[in-house]
């Protein structure tokens, strides 16, 4: 008898041959394919916690810069978009200059493609939280400020922001000259992977890599990349580009599954950001 695999008929077993052997052994293939595939989707969520003394996002961070980042979305009346621009240009780059105040204008966009008739700023502080809190209490006392905040709130129509730490694997974001416009893709995760740091190292060929960072009081588990691009074709070269590189198809293999949520906006500077 040709040699087979054993199947269980009535209250024996009987060895099974020929095209009964191959579809229970594809059966059996198709099972250990399908156990594999479970432990890898389960590998993503379930893992072994190695007991820590600090928190997570002290392994994510550059721990001798300390800088601390704020991002702020502002929703403007249409009608009032240029004057909030023109606004923001009397006001913003004085504190940005003034070295009484630990804090850096890092950039200040509008959207262009997204959510339309938006501000978008990115404010540094060296120094971390302590920082933070001694330019807000020192804009406190600010009386140009306070009227700038006065006369800015009748031109918004909401307004959100975060703070944020910078990733240790990202360059810190520093002027650029233009003309550019600039990319900022956030995503909502399940969880946080090790491939992020992977990933911008395809990124750095042009310099289009600008800066990444994680949330700390927010919206939680956001990331948000900023890049940089000439125009929107250059863009597109680039994004294409990266998939031709060997290592790039896992990275995104890998990424995907933990998004829950992503967004991509395109921004143009205004005259008052650092970043052109």
């Amino acid at each position: 008898m040709a040699p087979g695999v054993l199947q269980r008929v009535g209250g024996g077993l009987h060895r099974a041959t020929g095209g009964a052997a191959q579809a229970a052994g594809r059966c059996f293939a198709t099972s250990s394919s399908r156990d594999r595939e479970d432990s890898w989707f389960k590998s993503l969520f379930v893992r072994k916690v190695d007991p820590r003394k600090d928190a997570h996002s002290n392994l994510l961070t550059k721990n001798e810069e300390s800088n601390l980042y704020k991002i702020q979305f502002h929703n403007v009346k249409p009608e009032s978009l240029e004057a909030y621009n023109k606004l923001c240009e009397d006001v913003l780059p004085s504190i940005h200059a003034d070295k009484y105040y630990p804090c850096e204008l890092v950039g200040t966009w509008n959207t262009w493609y997204g959510e339309q008739d938006q501000a978008v700023h990115l404010w540094r502080y060296r120094g971390g939280y302590p920082a933070l809190t001694e330019v807000m209490n020192k804009l406190r006392q600010n009386k140009e400020f306070t009227a700038y905040r006065k006369e800015r709130g009748k031109m918004l129509l909401s307004r959100r922001n975060q703070l944020l730490l910078e990733f240790s694997f990202w360059n810190e974001p520093v002027p650029r000259e233009g003309p550019n416009i600039y990319e900022l893709r956030s995503y909502q995760l399940r969880v946080r992977s090790g491939y992020e740091a992977r990933a911008i190292g395809y990124r750095q060929h042009n310099r289009e890599a600008v800066g990444g960072f994680f949330s700390q009081i927010g919206n939680l588990y956001m990331v948000h990349h900023l890049w940089a691009y000439k125009d929107l074709q250059s863009r597109e070269n680039t994004r294409n580009a990266a998939w031709q590189q060997e290592g790039w198809h896992e990275v995104v293999y890998y990424t995907v599954p933990l998004i829950q949520h992503m967004d991509s906006r395109i921004m143009i500077p205004t005259k008052a950001s650092p970043m052109q």
